[in-house]
């Protein structure tokens, strides 16, 4: 089983009706979810996105840049969730995407990875581990990472915020 990092953008009206009702936005996301599956829409007009594996390199890289918003896991838990894969979901509000996406904007993917191996993922346990002991490119950190500029983007045009989870 594999670990998958997902975001889902919420209106301000829709994290706080998820605030009050977690049960109501694991219903919500998953409908959402169903939807953008048959539609396929790109990256700036989709509310769900998912870093697939990247998850943990990109938490790593970012933390070692001091990126100011954490954008991997999120940085409040939604109050009363119930476990949504690998622990309750987490949110952001639009004031932190809209940083987020102002930080992001001024980083390239180059400069995510800068000065940064394989075998310092490995070494620093970054799941998973195996591609890292393998050697594999950074490529692949680096790509989920440019995919989620044009997120967050939207996000903060739209006034979204944003709820994230391990799944």
């Amino acid at each position: 089983m594999s670990m998958i990092g997902e975001y889902v953008r919420l209106t301000p009206a829709e994290l706080e009706r998820a605030v009050k009702d977690p049960e109501w936005a694991q219903d919500f996301v998953d409908e959402l979810v169903e939807s953008e599956l048959e539609e396929s829409p790109d990256a700036s007009a989709a509310r769900c996105h998912d870093t697939d594996k990247a998850w943990h390199a990109l938490d790593f890289l970012l933390g070692r840049l001091a990126f100011p918003v954490d954008i991997v896991h999120g940085e409040e838990v939604l109050p009363g969730a119930e476990d949504w894969g690998y622990g309750p979901p987490r949110y952001l509000t639009p004031e932190r995407v809209r940083l987020a996406a102002e930080k992001l904007t001024a980083m390239t993917p180059e400069d995510l990875v800068d000065g940064v191996t394989p075998d310092d993922l490995a070494q620093a346990d970054v799941y998973p581990r195996i591609i890292w002991e393998r050697g594999e490119s950074l490529d692949y950190v680096a790509e989920h990472f440019r995919d989620l500029l044009p997120f967050f983007e939207a996000g903060a045009r739209d006034g979204h915020a944003m709820l994230l989870w391990l799944d």
